[in-house]
Formats: structure tokens, C-alpha cells, sequence
């Protein structure tokens, strides 16, 4: 009942056409039982003999002032039925049609608005979701699973509140013909409530089930699609077939059991009904023989009787459909249910700009279980540039996590110019930090875009150039057949690893903001992509406070200061010179960097040497 609230919770902007569309189906359910209703005067007023005609309806007739219709035989009443029948059929259509378009529109804006609702709350949520969340999960409850809820709003509710209107008007004309014949057929009609209970409780188990399935395949996808050049260099091909096909195969056993209990349910609710109309002729058929009841007034009751089958059956339907719709609805609201890990403390004053420092303050940092960061003092100087290194695990990444709040502290604190960062705005403090990763995230957009992400509509065409140029991407930008309105493809497909790089870095400078982010820029790059990366780094690095992650030791020694981080914890800190005369972490890492490197670069010449 909780779920069905909250879905009816989200219609209240729109009642009046709600409104609308419920007088529509009362008009549309009165139509259908005067079609009932009509059976009895056809019957016994044009095919009938007069004298069959019960006493009590010429009385009515003759109080209305239509005594011409027992004095000119049968001849009105035949010309009034087809046009009754006809205004009936026309007004019918009308109603029908009001009622589709408005609940059809409430339904689909419904669904509409929980998809742009499950969205924006997903953008809420902290890196830490992501992190433990597939992709294609995600994927999925905002697509399939909506998908299913739409079916369960606009089909299911228009369904449920037409279907029900007509059974009320229905059974009205029965119990108005003869109520102990109604009696009996709402009795057995009563019997269906038991398997359309059971049939939407199981369906509703196995539609969930499907639903997590097909998550499994869009997450499945979503990695073999985006990775398919790996996929292909191993020759892994068969392999990834083999596994999408018991994916798939899980997924059609699932969606099998729907199906079966969907067509169980059909003939079901046919062997009923005809049980029930096999009782009601016998017991009615009795009762014209011995004169109890008009043959109008039985077809009468039959053909409301048969029309009221239809939305019983229908009802039925809906039923299994707002079950499927439920069940979806149950993963979509566990996801807007989530709350951030990460928020935003109530009170919290916008960041001024940056002009003193950042504290990280005793920093103890923990992912689940597993103690990353410990007990980390240290203080960056405005303008300084700081390099952090250490084998990987040691905690780099981490620690630089936590400055844009990616991450909370478990102990500790960390400090802007005296600010804690957790009583501060995340607007005011992400604007003052840009970030390039050797991970570049592009989007499918034109690079003019890309550049400009963060301030679309803020800055000029001008400053993306200078930007793009500082960046040393302006030249091979303008090679590109539609320049700046090139559309890279996903995640810059279209690009050298080193262009994609070298526009990130356009982005970081276009945003200009006095603390950057530097994690593992270039450590994927070629030699020549690295040079041109390295030129737009120095660029981007002026005058502004620096975090370096960086594995290639000989792009960090003229840092201000290294930071040396092993399991969690600094232990050591200085210039380049100063940490080699050491000979401890940073000079081991170093040495064994140089015999790499040596050993490499030894290797090359003797190729060289052979070819």
C-alpha cells in the first residue's frame, strides 16, 4: 500500500485532468449498461406480443404520455431503437476517447516525471555508489524497470478505473432485472478474487527477478561492448558468447514462468465465467418457463451478464500488469531511497577564493573495512606544487579523493584557508578545484563542449580557443573536418590517447580554478603524446596550488615538495635532492624506476640495432 500511495502521491499535480478522464469513464461505464439495458424493450416491446409486455412498464409508459407506443402497434418503438442505439454507440465513443487521452497523458507524465526524478536523484548520490554499483544496473532501473512502471500507471490505472465503473453499472442492470439471479452470479464471480490474488503474487516475484536479470545483462553488455577491443586482441570471442548465452538463457527461464502463469490465468477466468453462465441460463431458463421472468428481462440479464465478464477478465489483467508494475516500482524507489553518503551539512557558507592553504589534519580514511589513510598531517602552501608518491595501494588517489569531498574523513579534518571542507557548499568548494586523471572522461559531444564542460553556456567562443591552445590542442583541432564542432564519439573514441588527454587539460584550464588535481596524467601516453601533454601540464600548473600523482618519478622532481606515502601513511617528505640523500622509500623507488627504465631503454637500442 506504501508503493501504491507514493504512486498516487505523484498524480496530484495533475487531478484535473485525472478529473476529467474519471467522469469520462463514468459516461462510458452508464453507456455500456444501457446497451444491456436496451436488450429488454427490444425484445419485448418490437419482437415480442404486447400482451407479454408486464403491466407495470405500460403503466410507465402511459404516466410519460407514450401511449401511442401500445396504440400503433410495434412501429415507434422500432424507429426509436436504432437511434437510441446509435447516439448511444456515438456518445459512447466520444466519452472513450476523452477518457484514453487524459489517463494516458497522466500515466505517461507520471512516469516521465520518476524517470527525470530517479535521474537528478542519481546525481546526488556519492562516488561511493557508483563505485559499488554496476553501470548497467543503474541502466536498467532507469530504463526496463520505468518502462514498467509506465505499463502500471497509464495502461493499468485507466484499465482499473474504467473496468471498474462498467462492473458497477453492470451489476446494477443485473440486480435492476432480477436480483436472485444476481445473487448467484456474483457469488461465483466472487470466486475470482482467489487465483487473481495468487497470480498477481507470483507474478510480481518472477517480474522481479526478470528485472535484476536484465540488469545483469546491461551490465554484461555494457562491459563487452565498451571493451571490445580487449575482447577481440585475447581472442575471447566464443568465450563472452558462451557467457551472454546462459545470461540470456537465465533470463528466458525467468521471463518463461511470467508467461506460463499469464496463460494460466486466461482459461482460468474462462472456466469460470462459462460455470457461471451455465448455472444462470439453467436456473434463469427455469424461471421463464414458469412464467417468473419476461424473455426480455433474462437476455436482458445475460447480456449485461456477458458484458460484465469482459471487465472482470480485464480486471484481471490489469491486475497482473499492476503487479509487474509494482514490482519494478519496488527497485526504482530502493534507489530514491538512497541517501548520499556525502552531504551537505545544513548552515554550510559558500568557500572563499583560495589564498592561504589546505590542511589535511591526523586524515584517517577508511574503504569498508580496510584502513587506507592513517594519521596524515600536512600542510600544502598556496602556489606550491606537491607530488605524491609511493607503490601503488599506498594511498596517493585516496587522499586526494577526500580534497573535492569524493570522499568523507573518518577522523580528522581538512582545512581551506581555516575552513573544515565539510561545513562548506560543494558548489563553492568543486569550483575551486580542477582535476585531470590518466583515466580522460569525454563526452559524445563536440570537442567545443568537452572544453567547455562545467560552463556551457558561460564563456565565449575565445576563451575556448585560448584555452584549447594553451592546452597545445588548437593545431590538431583545426585538422579536424568541423573544428571545434567535431563530435568525438564515446569517450572521445575518435581521438589519440594524447588529444583526449590534452583536452581535459583544456577543460581544467578554461575552469581556471586555483587548486588542481593531477592523477597520473600521462602515464599512459607515448613518449611523443607525453612531451606534448607534459608542455600543456607545465601550462595548466602555473600559479596554482598542485596535487601530482605520478608513478614516472622523473616528471616530478621539480616539485615543490614529494610526499612519500607507504600503507597509509607519510613517511617521508621533501624536495627531490633532499629525499634521494635520504636513501630510504622514495630513493628505492627511484633506483628501482632507473634500472627499469635502463633496462628498457637497453632493450630498445638493441632492436634498433638488429633491424
Amino acid at each position: 500500500m506504501n508503493l501504491y500511495r507514493r504512486l498516487l502521491a505523484m498524480v496530484k499535480p495533475y487531478w484535473f485532468k485525472l478529473a476529467g478522464a474519471m467522469i469520462c469513464m463514468v459516461f462510458v461505464s452508464v453507456m455500456t449498461a444501457g446497451q444491456a439495458f436496451l436488450v429488454k424493450p427490444a425484445l419485448d416491446g418490437v419482437f415480442l406480443k404486447k400482451e407479454q409486455v408486464p403491466q407495470w412498464i405500460k403503466n410507465i409508459i402511459i404516466q410519460l404520455h407514450l401511449d401511442s407506443l401500445l396504440l400503433k402497434k410495434d412501429m415507434e418503438m422500432l424507429l426509436l431503437l436504432p437511434i437510441a442505439i446509435i447516439l448511444l454507440f456515438l456518445f459512447k465513443g466520444i466519452f472513450e476517447y476523452g477518457q484514453a487521452y487524459l489517463m494516458n497523458y497522466v500515466g505517461l507524465r507520471i512516469v516521465a516525471d520518476i524517470r527525470e526524478k530517479l535521474y537528478n536523484h542519481l546525481q546526488t548520490l556519492s562516488l561511493s555508489f557508483f563505485t559499488k554499483t554496476p553501470t548497467g544496473i543503474l541502466i536498467s532501473r532507469i530504463t526496463n524497470d520505468v518502462n514498467l512502471i509506465q505499463g502500471s500507471v497509464s495502461n493499468a490505472l485507466t484499465g482499473l478505473v474504467k473496468d471498474a465503473f462498467t462492473v458497477i453499472g453492470l451489476i446494477g442492470v443485473v440486480i435492476y432485472r432480477d436480483w436472485k439471479l444476481a445473487l448467484i452470479a456474483l457469488f461465483i464471480f466472487s470466486l475470482v478474487i482467489i487465483p487473481i490474488k495468487e497470480f498477481g503474487k507470483r507474478l510480481r516475484k518472477f517480474s522481479r527477478k526478470s528485472q535484476q536479470r536484465m540488469g545483469s545483462i546491461t551490465t554484461f553488455l555494457h562491459e563487452t561492448i565498451a571493451g571490445n577491443r580487449i575482447v577481440k586482441a585475447f581472442n575471447m570471442e566464443d568465450y563472452e558468447k558462451r557467457r551472454f548465452a546462459e545470461e540470456n538463457n537465465r533470463f528466458f527461464k525467468i521471463v518463461f514462468k511470467r508467461v506460463k502463469i499469464r496463460a494460466l490465468s486466461h482459461p482460468l477466468m474462462e472456466l469460470l465465467g462459462g460455470i457461471a453462465v451455465a448455472i444462470i441460463i439453467w436456473v434463469g431458463g427455469y424461471r421463464v418457463i414458469q412464467g417468473e421472468l419476461t424473455p426480455g428481462a433474462f437476455f436482458s440479464f445475460m447480456t449485461a451478464l456477458f458484458m460484465l465478464y469482459a471487465p472482470i477478465r480485464d480486471l484481471n489483467k490489469v491486475n497482473l500488469e499492476v503487479q509487474e508494475g509494482m514490482a519494478a516500482a519496488i527497485r526504482v524507489f530502493e534507489l530514491l531511497d538512497t541517501t548520499p553518503e556525502i552531504k551537505e551539512e545544513e548552515g554550510a557558507i559558500p568557500l572563499p577564493p583560495v589564498s592561504k592553504g589546505v590542511d589535511f589534519q591526523d586524515i584517517t580514511f577508511r574503504y569498508g573495512e580496510e584502513t587506507v589513510l592513517k594519521d596524515i598531517s600536512l600542510h600544502v602552501n598556496v602556489g606550491e606544487v606537491i607530488a605524491l608518491v609511493g607503490m601503488s595501494g599506498a594511498g596517493k588517489t585516496s587522499l586526494v579523493n577526500l580534497l573535492p569531498r569524493f570522499y568523507d574523513v573518518e577522523k580528522g579534518q581538512i582545512l581551506i584557508d581555516g575552513h573544515d571542507i565539510r561545513k562548506v557548499k560543494f558548489k563553492s568548494l568543486r569550483e575551486q578545484i580542477a582535476l585531470v586523471t590518466q583515466q580522460t572522461i569525454l563526452f559524445n559531444d563536440t570537442i567545443r563542449n568537452n572544453i567547455a564542460y562545467g560552463n556551457i553556456h558561460g564563456c565565449s567562443d575565445q576563451e575556448i580557443i585560448e584555452a584549447a591552445k594553451a592546452a597545445h590542442a588548437h593545431d590538431f583541432i583545426m585538422k579536424l573536418p568541423e573544428g571545434y564542432d567535431t563530435l568525438i564519439g564515446e569517450q572521445g573514441v575518435k581521438l589519440s590517447g594524447g588529444e583526449r588527454q590534452r583536452l581535459s587539460i583544456a577543460r581544467a584550464l578554461l575552469k581556471n580554478a586555483p587548486i588542481l588535481i593531477l592523477d597520473e596524467a600521462t602515464s599512459s601516453l607515448d613518449s611523443d603524446s607525453e612531451t606534448e601533454v607534459q608542455k600543456a601540464l607545465d601550462q595548466l600548473m602555473k600559479g596554482r596550488t598542485v596535487f601530482v600523482i605520478a608513478h614516472r618519478l622523473s616528471t616530478i622532481r621539480n616539485a615543490h615538495r614529494i610526499i612519500v606515502l607507504s600503507d597509509g601513511q607519510v613517511v617521508e617528505q621533501g624536495t627531490h635532492t633532499e629525499l634521494i640523500a635520504l636513501n630510504g622509500e622514495y630513493r628505492r623507488l627511484h633506483d628501482l624506476q632507473f634500472k627499469d627504465d635502463g633496462l628498457r631503454l637497453w632493450k630498445a637500442a638493441k632492436v634498433k640495432k638488429i633491424y
